[in-house]
């Protein structure tokens, strides 16, 4: 296998991409990835690299793996040598073409897209989507030439195809960059905690997944929004004003104003584990005279390992799953489906 190189993330971009059936090992600079010991060890043992001099022998290095080759092992190299700047492909050595003669094997051409953005030569990793397209094979006596045009046609055309994408996640998306985005999420926990039936974890879900960049910044949104709203229905319970809270019920206040009153505001610990919403544990803590700094205090521990966890946890699924992006719409509707009966069913066992 031939394939254009441009960082080092190439190495694991294939190793993504590749199946295991044919257990790829991928040719590294011997000068380089093998001139210490524990980058041997990673080059070998994280890499399956092996190495190649580039000063001299590097065919006898490659000619060893012929063996490999026609027992239906994957030997990947990377022809021009060394990585090329962004958008450039070099000339390609013949190394690899007279390997595939001699084992008399096809020269699959592979191109690599996206990896000189995440990982820029003598540059810093930042995040960037990969894609990996396998070609046609090409036969054992083909030429450098005709394996680079192989290799620059995939990825040329890797790297120009759109992405199938839903309209209604690039909606939400254009949304979430803009300047409503964290206002929008310290507005809907903030609500919450006071009044509004749908927990910020839901928003979340919703966001994180459209936007994944932006899951931490959202999640500390929504927890601030959580907070300041949580502190503000606990002063208002203490000074008489009860606010409504639809979809809870008269057990859910019981149970909460029982804890609290038996052990003050680390009872919130309780709240994202049993069901009973914040809002209810945010009012019956101003009832039974919770000191506000010691219910911000606590209430930051409890809903901080909730709120985050469910944010970034949900800024993952969204970076893994990038190819279901065209799927979004059904993603929501899975989504509305699963929070409207997970929550029936907590309001029914709570009634």
């Amino acid at each position: 296998m031939v394939a254009n190189h441009t960082s080092h993330a190439d190495t694991a971009a294939l190793l993504a991409a590749l199946d295991a059936h044919h257990a790829p090992t991928i040719a590294a600079a011997a000068d380089y990835w093998f001139a210490s010991p524990w980058r041997s060890r990673v080059c070998s043992r994280l890499a399956a690299g092996f190495p190649v001099r580039r000063t001299g022998g590097g065919m006898d290095d490659l000619l060893a793996k012929r063996d490999d080759l026609r027992a239906g092992r994957a030997v990947v190299l990377f022809p021009e040598g060394t990585r090329a700047r962004r958008g450039e492909l070099g000339a390609f050595h013949k190394g690899a073409l007279v390997l595939a003669r001699q084992a008399d094997v096809p020269v699959v051409p592979v191109g690599i897209a996206g990896t000189d953005r995440l990982l820029p030569k003598h540059g810093k990793l930042r995040p960037s989507l990969v894609r990996v397209r396998v070609g046609a094979p090409l036969p054992p006596t083909a030429t450098p030439e005709e394996a680079r045009d192989a290799v620059a046609a995939l990825h040329r055309h890797t790297t120009e195809e759109p992405l199938r994408d839903s309209r209604t996640r690039k909606r939400i998306a254009r949304t979430l960059t803009s300047r409503w985005g964290l206002p929008l999420a310290f507005a809907w926990a903030f609500a919450e905690a006071l009044s509004w039936p749908l927990m910020p974890e839901l928003l979340l879900a919703v966001t994180c997944v459209a936007v994944p960049r932006r899951a931490l910044k959202l999640s500390l949104s929504a927890l601030a929004g959580t907070l300041a709203g949580g502190v503000l229905a606990l002063q208002l319970a203490a000074s008489g004003t009860d606010v409504p809270h639809p979809l809870t019920t008269d057990r859910m206040r019981a149970e909460a104003h029982t804890q609290l009153t038996s052990q003050s505001a680390s009872a919130v610990r309780h709240q994202p584990w049993n069901g009973i919403p914040f809002k209810v544990y945010a009012a019956e803590a101003g009832h039974a005279g919770v000191p506000a700094p010691d219910w911000l205090a606590q209430s930051s521990l409890a809903r901080g390992s909730r709120t985050l966890t469910v944010g970034l946890a949900c800024g993952a699924f969204g970076f893994l799953a990038h190819r279901l992006r065209r799927l979004y719409g059904v993603y929501l509707i899975l989504l509305t489906a699963g929070f409207t009966i997970g929550l029936s069913l907590i309001v029914a066992g709570w009634s």
